[in-house]
Protein backbone atom coordinates (compact mmCIF):
# COMPACT_ATOMS: atom_id res chain seq x y z
CA UNK A 1 0.00 0.00 0.00
CA UNK A 2 1.87 3.57 -1.09
CA UNK A 3 -0.31 6.27 0.60
CA UNK A 4 -4.09 6.06 -0.53
CA UNK A 5 -6.59 8.24 0.83
CA UNK A 6 -8.39 6.81 3.64
CA UNK A 7 -11.51 7.07 1.58
CA UNK A 8 -9.64 4.53 -0.93
CA UNK A 9 -8.44 2.04 2.00
CA UNK A 10 -10.11 -1.67 1.62
CA UNK A 11 -12.50 -3.17 3.80
CA UNK A 12 -13.96 -6.00 5.28
CA UNK A 13 -16.90 -6.74 6.87
CA UNK A 14 -16.27 -7.89 10.74
CA UNK A 15 -17.48 -11.64 11.39
CA UNK A 16 -18.62 -11.06 15.00
CA UNK A 17 -20.45 -7.64 14.67
CA UNK A 18 -20.77 -7.68 10.65
CA UNK A 19 -19.61 -4.09 10.89
CA UNK A 20 -16.92 -2.38 8.22
CA UNK A 21 -13.78 -2.21 9.07
CA UNK A 22 -10.69 -0.45 6.94
CA UNK A 23 -6.98 -1.71 6.27
CA UNK A 24 -4.47 -0.55 9.16
CA UNK A 25 -0.59 0.10 8.11
CA UNK A 26 -0.48 -2.41 11.35
CA UNK A 27 -2.33 -5.27 9.17
CA UNK A 28 -0.07 -4.47 6.00
CA UNK A 29 1.32 -7.99 6.04
CA UNK A 30 -1.45 -10.34 7.29
CA UNK A 31 -4.48 -8.33 5.67
CA UNK A 32 -5.76 -11.71 3.84
CA UNK A 33 -6.39 -13.28 7.83
CA UNK A 34 -7.46 -10.18 9.65
CA UNK A 35 -11.21 -11.51 10.33
CA UNK A 36 -12.30 -8.92 13.20
CA UNK A 37 -12.53 -5.25 13.52
CA UNK A 38 -11.22 -5.17 17.11
CA UNK A 39 -9.54 -7.26 19.91
CA UNK A 40 -13.33 -7.31 21.43
CA UNK A 41 -14.94 -9.02 18.53
CA UNK A 42 -11.59 -11.35 18.59
CA UNK A 43 -12.61 -12.52 21.96
CA UNK A 44 -16.34 -12.89 21.48
CA UNK A 45 -15.57 -14.71 18.45
CA UNK A 46 -18.46 -17.39 17.73
CA UNK A 47 -18.17 -20.75 19.23
CA UNK A 48 -16.62 -23.95 16.57
CA UNK A 49 -19.25 -26.14 15.97
CA UNK A 50 -19.24 -29.52 18.12
CA UNK A 51 -19.40 -32.86 16.28
CA UNK A 52 -20.27 -35.53 17.44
Amino acid sequence: MKHMSKQHLPQKICVVCSRPFSWRKKWEKVWDEVKYCSNKCRHQRPAAPTTK
